[in-house]
């Protein structure tokens, strides 16, 4: 916390901050409010409509017995030709404008205070980069700052074009831990710049690595509920191999069942993440013109330059791996998951264990 009079503007700073994490935190529950929800309604409308297909089948004993199969799971169970139709549903929701999607009550309370805590955490940003008479961005306190606040920013933005709502659990939830986190272990007064960062560079290289990794975190957040969504309907296929044998089979969390198809959110996650493979790429140039402007070389192999070159590897590999018909599905979607990994790894790690010149954590 910091030790300036009660009123100086990093303190404002600092409460603003913890305001938008509150904030963020009740958005985190309303999201989950709503997915609980979702799963529930799901088995609700699953139920009623198995009852239905079974009052009016009912001279056939063996597709009545298919139909309490399909209702019986606990996520709900499906047979193949009903999974179809959930998926041709569910990809037409998420591609629905913002005036035609379905009134998630739930889900507009956690876009809501959303948006009220990222005002909060924009407020906190500025105030910071007032203080310190400069982009605040210089130390791992201020990058997290900025950067967790331009990945609410993203997601926000996205949502415009894509109903998005259903990673809203994610995204709070990962801003809430990094920037709790931030705030209560990377907090660092400030400073003045060294040297090395008095640069235009310094508003240019972070800023689209700040932005690259934003786009990341949501096709990373694609990707885990794309490894799940597949899980499920690979269950669905097995099930519909044997549903004349009674057996009841459980898929998972009921809210998958109102979640685009696996397919679906690969491909969404892969255009996400050419987006932020093509700022990464932005980021690495950057990097090396202001190395040479720093340091008298564009490259040194320092801990830091070698690991955005990993990252950019890896981001590279799932990209052309995607782009490779065997490499698609569950594989790809592990690589978008360990290419974020090494970004949060590229972060915290390393800015804080690892010597070097981009030594600018700020930590003692």
């Amino acid at each position: 916390m910091p030790d300036a009079t009660p009123f100086s503007l990093d303190t404002v700073s600092v409460l603003l901050v913890w305001t938008a994490i509150a904030i963020y935190a009740l958005a985190f529950i309303a999201y989950t409010v709503d997915l609980s929800r979702r799963g529930a309604v799901a088995v609700e409308a699953k139920d009623a409509a198995a009852k239905n297909a079974a009052a009016k089948d009912a001279v056939s004993t063996a597709v009545r017995e298919r139909e309490l199969v399909a209702a019986g799971g606990y996520a709900g169970t499906s047979s193949v030709d009903e999974l179809r139709a959930q998926e041709t549903a569910s990809e037409a929701a998420l591609n629905a404008r913002v005036g035609r999607r379905e009134r998630l009550v739930w889900a507009r309370i956690g876009t809501s205070l959303t948006v009220l805590a990222f005002l909060f955490h924009v407020g906190g940003d500025v105030t910071r980069g007032i203080a310190a008479g400069r982009v605040p961005w210089s130390n791992m306190y201020e990058f997290a700052l900025t950067g967790t606040m331009l990945i609410v920013a993203v997601y926000l933005g996205v949502l415009f074009r894509y109903d998005l709502r259903f990673l809203g659990t994610f995204i709070t939830g990962l801003v809430v831990v990094l920037l709790g986190g931030t705030a209560i272990w990377f907090y660092t007064e400030i400073v003045p710049l060294m040297d090395p960062l008095k640069s235009v560079w310094l508003v240019i290289h972070v800023f689209v690595a700040s932005l690259s990794t934003a786009i990341f975190a949501l096709a990373f957040g694609l990707s885990v509920l794309q490894l799940m969504q597949a899980r499920r309907e690979r269950k669905i296929a097995a099930a519909a191999a044997v549903e004349d044998s009674g057996t009841v089979v459980k898929t998972g969390p009921g809210f998958l069942r109102t979640l685009p198809s696996a397919d679906a959110l690969e491909s969404l996650a892969y255009r996400f993440a050419i987006i932020g493979f093509i700022f990464w790429t932005f980021t690495l140039i950057a990097g090396s013109i202001w190395a040479n402007d720093a340091w008298g070389r564009y490259w040194g192999f320092d801990t830091k330059e070698v690991w955005t070159f990993v990252i950019w590897v890896l981001y590279a590999g799932y990209i052309h791996a995607r782009a490779t018909r065997g490499w698609r599905g569950s594989r790809s979607a592990w690589l978008s998951i360990i290419g974020f990994t090494a970004v949060l790894f590229n972060f915290t790690i390393v800015n804080m264990f690892f010597k070097g010149l981009h030594a600018y954590s700020g930590l003692n």
